[in-house]
């Protein structure tokens, strides 16, 4: 099967990482010797030239990926998920230059790490006939909503433009351990990516002047609070809070780290949470990490008008906001 010529704007996540790897990760499937080939063949373009294997991406980089032949005995992605695993992906908003998309909690947005597809392969099996779709930005496997798929190079341009420059506002629902003090609260900690002896990459805090340090800035607002609050016979360790995030930058993890480093972890985060309080909260019915994306606004990549859009709580996650 062969596809068709392919575009990548790096975004922070592929920032500073190799060619080579950041086509790994991208291309899965492909054989890593074909990979070197049409980069030493010159047919892997970066801003319309040439680029070596290991060669780091900058910010904001333009990458044109070759058409790649995939032998003709490959597995079609969805007989390699199975038809069990195939969810329905509702369409919040589309016109000609890009969709919306509520993604489901439980499902990668791409393929990787050991699945053979994720939303971005299902939407490109659903609509054959289309000839350009990619991912805007990124969501965790676990964490559901708002989702923005380019349909044009010059759209995926430039929301991506919009997202690195933070001219977009990000907002996230997330159900935290513990009683949130404050009802507003900016939390500027630095984030540095690194990987475990078992090879799975984490994120921490590190001081701002650390040699890796991504600046990483989230401003919380406190919605509710439930338990000790409302009842003193509630132990303090029962008790949870909701917040609204917004996020100025994009880092991987950002949410997640930087509630965990004041002192609330995300409820069913299985990274960088309570263990032990995950256990009480699956035993209860919360069978997933409590993290939504719930608002975005934006322009419109062609128009340049002001548009938001909102995605409200799915029924997993709100069933534990009316306690």
């Amino acid at each position: 099967m062969q596809e068709a010529i392919r575009y990548f704007i790096v975004d922070e996540s592929g920032d500073g990482q190799r060619l080579d790897n950041f086509l790994f990760k991208h291309l899965k499937g492909v054989p890593k010797t074909h990979i070197y080939r049409i980069i030493r063949s010159g047919e892997v373009r970066r801003n319309k030239g040439r680029v070596q294997a290991d060669s780091r991406l900058a910010l904001a980089d333009e990458l044109r990926i070759p058409p790649i032949r995939v032998p003709d005995k490959a597995v079609p992605v969805t007989e390699m998920a199975g038809n069990e695993h195939i969810v329905a992906l509702p369409i919040l908003f589309e016109d000609d230059d890009f969709l919306v998309i509520n993604k489901p909690a439980g499902i990668a947005v791409h393929g990787g790490s050991g699945l053979s597809f994720g939303v971005i392969e299902q939407l490109r099996k659903s609509r054959p006939d289309a000839t350009f779709l990619e991912l805007v930005h990124r969501l965790d496997r676990e964490t559901s909503g708002l989702l923005l798929v380019a349909k044009k190079k010059r759209a995926l341009k430039a929301l991506q433009d919009q997202f690195r420059t933070r001219q977009t506002g990000k907002v996230y629902l997330t159900l935290v351990k513990g009683i949130w003090q404050k009802p507003h609260q900016i939390i500027d900690a630095a984030l540095q990516k690194y990987t475990l002896t078992s090879g799975e990459r984490r994120v921490r805090v590190v001081p701002k002047d650390h040699a890796d340090a991504m600046a990483s800035l989230s401003i919380v607002k406190l919605l509710k609070v439930y338990g000790a609050s409302s009842s003193p016979s509630v132990p303090v360790s029962l008790s949870r809070s909701l917040l609204a995030v917004t996020i100025k930058t994009g880092r991987t993890h950002q949410i997640r780290v930087h509630m965990a480093h004041a002192g609330h972890v995300i409820a069913g985060d299985d990274k960088y949470g309570d263990f032990d309080w995950n256990k009480q909260l699956h035993a209860s019915g919360l069978k997933r990490m409590f993290l939504h994306a719930w608002r975005l606004q934006l322009h419109h990549p062609v128009s340049g008008e002001a548009v938001q859009f909102q995605c409200e709580l799915p029924k997993d996650l709100l069933s534990w906001t009316n306690a």
